[in-house]
């Protein structure tokens, strides 16, 4: 596997010397190098509007080529946060009511985080996940409806596997009507090493995670923020998992990070070098699920439906 883990910043470029001719030949001055392509600017930090706001301390760029673990609670290779830092993660989403009231708590204190959204709920609210990619978040995917991938039939039959896998990037990408990361988080953490290698040929990056909150076993608020804050003040750092599909959590959110800045911890935002290329296979496979469009339903609703009188 190979990882480049790029922290924005500025960048140095190396130049070549052209050799001379033969020495037997007469030689001419040598031309001088042509002048490096200056390296692309890096995003300007924007400065947080709220006073009071957390803010990212840094943002860093995945290269997922051969498909690099993350998440210490499996994978040791890399660990690329430093001492107090946080990525803030949300699966299962996008949820109506709780999708948007945490991208709220993120967007009022200007951090960003990464969603690992199910392909199923893309498809049910597509609005929420272009709300989700509008606020500047990451998306991945959490398979096409949450199947453990360990367990039969999919543990025995690897293609039925690959089209949770796939299907599940194809309908949050259709959703999202634009580019998403090739990030990805089994669910239950189920990592079977057959659909990793998998992974590996299809340049997609795992997430397992540092801290999980369990927060889907919990329904009170401070209880969600009590058991985030323990675990990273114990770990010192580390990728958190939590669901914008639970309540609790969306409700929990603001006074997390509240306390995450209380407490000295900094976010730190995810993004791919490249984003990820779906399969048209499978892209297809979540058209047919869609039972109700038709032939029928193929013109832009401003073509068919026009106000004439208001």
């Amino acid at each position: 596997m190979r990882l480049l883990v790029i922290v924005f910043g500025a960048s140095v470029t190396l130049g070549l010397a052209a050799f001379g001719a033969a020495a037997q030949q007469t030689t001419a001055p040598s031309a001088a190098p042509a002048p490096s392509a200056a390296p692309a600017a890096a995003p300007a930090k924007v400065a947080c509007a709220n006073p009071d706001g957390l803010g990212l301390a840094r943002t860093v760029e995945i290269d997922t080529t051969g498909g690099p673990a993350f998440g210490t609670e499996h994978f040791k290779q890399y660990d690329f946060l430093r001492d107090h830092e946080v990525v803030l993660t949300f699966d299962d989403g996008p949820w109506p009511d709780n999708t948007p009231m945490v991208i709220k708590a993120l967007t009022d204190v200007c951090v960003k985080g990464t969603f690992f959204e199910i392909g199923e709920h893309a498809t049910w609210r597509p609005d929420l996940s272009k709300v989700v990619a509008a606020a500047g978040m990451t998306i991945g995917t959490h398979t096409w409806s949450h199947k453990d991938l360990a367990r039969n039939p999919y543990a025995k039959d690897i293609e039925k596997a690959k089209d949770e896998i796939e299907m599940g990037f194809s309908a949050v990408h259709m959703a999202v009507d634009g580019p998403i990361a090739p990030f990805f988080r089994f669910p239950d953490l189920q990592q079977p090493a057959d659909l990793m290698a998998y992974l590996g040929t299809r340049n997609i990056a795992i997430f397992s995670t540092d801290i999980d909150t369990f927060d889907f076993k919990i329904r009170k608020p401070e209880d969600v923020v009590k058991s985030a804050i323990t675990k990273l003040q114990k770990n010192g750092k580390g990728i958190l998992l939590m669901h914008d599909f639970q309540h609790a959590t969306a409700e929990a959110l603001p006074e997390l990070l509240r306390q995450l800045k209380a407490n000295g911890f900094k976010v730190v935002h995810m993004v791919p070098k490249a984003p990820v290329t779906t399969l048209s296979k499978y892209d297809d496979m979540v058209r047919a699920q869609d039972k109700y469009s038709s032939s029928n339903n193929t013109r832009p609703e401003s073509s068919v439906v026009k106000t004439i009188n208001e």
